[in-house]
Formats: C-alpha cells, structure tokens, sequence
C-alpha cells in the first residue's frame, strides 16, 4: 500500500500521509464466555423485573368474561398487595429464576456459536445473519428451557388466584404438576414458545446488530459504552413486543390451569379471537413493553461488560 504525500511549497520536504490501515478482524466471543456471562446476566434480570411479569401474567388470565376481576395493572397490584403482601407480586419467581439462568445462558451460547461462524472475513456479522443466528438460539431455548420454565411459572401464578392454592412451593408444585399430568404437563403450549422465543430473540438479535453495526462503522472493534448497549437492547426489546405479543397471550393461556379448555394452538387462537375479539392479544401489552424493555437493556448491558472482563482473564484466542 503506497503513501501519499502532498508538496505544499517548492522548498518543503513532501508530507506523506499513510493510507489508512484497515481495521483489524473483530474479536470473536468464545460460547464458554457466551454461557457464563448469558447465565449471570439472566439471573441479576430476573430479580429486578418480576413485579412486572407477574402483572403482566395475571392481566392475561384475567379473561374478561364474568366480569373480569381486575380493573388495569394499578388494581392489579392492589389487590396482590391487600391479599397476599409484597411477596405476592413475587409468587413463581423461584420457578422463573430457575430457568432465567439457563435460559440465557444457551441464548447467548448458542447466538456466539452461530454467528462466529456467520461474520465474515473482518469478524463483522450482518443483519440477516445476525436474524437468523438470533432465531436458531431463540428455538434452541425454547425447547431446551423455555417452555417447561414458563408453564411452571404460569401454573403457579394462575395458582395463587384460587380459593385454595395447592402449591406450596418450587419443587413441590413442579411434583404435583409431574405427578397428576406427567411429563408432558411442563411441555404446554409447546410450538406457541418456540414460535414466541424463535421470533422474540429473531426481532432482538436483528435490532441489535443492525444498531451495533451502525455505531461501529467501519471499525468492528469499537468500543459500546453500557449506556448506549442499555439504549440499543431497550429499542430491541420494544420492537419484539410489537411484534410479537399475540403470541405471548396464546403461550400464556396453553400454560395457564385451564389450559385443557384449548385443542391446540390453533384452536386456542381461534376461542380467543372469537369470544374477546382481537384485542384480546394485546392484553398485558403495556406491562410488558416496560418489563422486556428494562429485561433487554439490563441483559445486554451485563452481558457485554461481563465479556469484557472475562477476556482479561480469560484468554481463548
């Protein structure tokens, strides 16, 4: 690569400018890192978003039909606090944090291990690529933990709204539900999971690179401060609200204590368009617009610095 210089007078020596090295190949992230970081993230998230879960959860049970027994999320979180304390609006948390670790852990996992094969020769990974990587680890988790984590978590929320809630815990509710449904009574709502977390972290993955590749430009090895990551993984969580809520309100009836009520995932649509209209699948939307959005931002944001540490003392390269 030659230099260029400039004469800028007939007695000056000539100023060489050397052409502008391309940056290096951006740094790939070892899946090792990936499932410790994605697992520590999905814990810390978990503990300081479930208020909003729960409310959200409850909202969508809340069919409207006879009549419905709450009247917006403030009297929601009313009545959990005048009937069961401030605990109340924690009730399934056990059940959630118990998955939320591996359930990051193999999202992140599995996201690294398909994009470092996906990014091309400078390390960058594209947006379609980085869709795709997004949607196989979205599957991969659903199957993995995803659905046996949510139905629990449903039950025993949906639990606590009867007469006489029958589970007394974590590990004696995932017994009751084991012993009187079998093992197929934590794989409810099965394809409405896959469907909901094969396109939630498809949108996410998708928003993210595009965002991440356009504040980086051409150099792939440009620093994120935690800020913008916060703000970047908020617009990401957002955008897979939008997307696809219709589809959290089908997976949270397939797992809910009535869910017998529903043949399939087809037909649980159907009953839900046919006797609450559509925007019934929009229930609980803004609960969780603001749940997933702070949820994304906090992931993305200990996701990334933990990496960052990780390779200081973590060599893989």
């Amino acid at each position: 690569m030659q230099d260029k210089c400039t004469f800028f007078s007939p007695f000056s020596r000539p100023r060489c400018l050397a052409a502008a090295a391309p940056a290096g190949r951006a740094k790939l992230t070892h899946p090792g890192k990936a499932i410790l970081a994605g697992g520590l993230a999905g814990g810390i998230e978990i503990c300081i978003t479930f208020p909003t879960e729960y409310v959200k959860t409850q909202l969508q049970l809340d069919e409207k039909a006879n009549p419905p027994k709450y009247r917006g999320i403030a009297d929601c979180v009313k009545q959990t606090v005048q009937s069961h304390g401030v605990k109340g609006l924690y009730r399934g948390l056990s059940s959630l944090l118990y998955g939320s670790i591996p359930k990051s852990a193999v999202r992140f996992g599995v996201f690294e291990f398909l994009s470092n094969r996906a990014k091309d020769e400078s390390g960058r990974l594209d947006s379609t690529k980085g869709l795709l990587c997004g949607l196989g680890a979205g599957v991969l988790e659903a199957v993995l933990v995803v659905c046996p984590m949510e139905t629990v978590k449903v039950k025993f929320i949906h639990d606590q709204t009867s007469a006489n809630p029958k589970y007394k815990g974590f590990f004696h509710g995932v017994g009751e539900i084991v012993r009187s449904e079998g093992l197929k009574g934590t794989y409810q709502g099965l394809t409405a999971t896959v469907l909901k977390q094969g396109s939630n972290q498809a949108i996410r993955f998708f928003v993210m690179t595009s965002l991440k590749n356009w504040y980086k430009g051409d150099d792939s090895n440009k620093n994120i401060n935690p800020f913008v990551t916060g703000v970047f993984g908020a617009t990401a969580g957002a955008a897979s609200v939008f997307g696809n809520t219709p589809l959290d309100v089908i997976k949270t009836r397939m797992q809910g204590l009535e869910a017998h009520k529903y043949k399939n995932t087809v037909d649980c649509a159907l009953k839900i368009l046919r006797n609450e209209g559509l925007t019934a699948f929009y229930k609980g939307t803004i609960p969780r617009l603001g749940r997933v959005c702070l949820d994304v931002a906090i992931v993305f944001i200990i996701y990334e610095e933990v990496v960052k540490a990780l390779n200081v003392v973590w060599k893989t390269d």
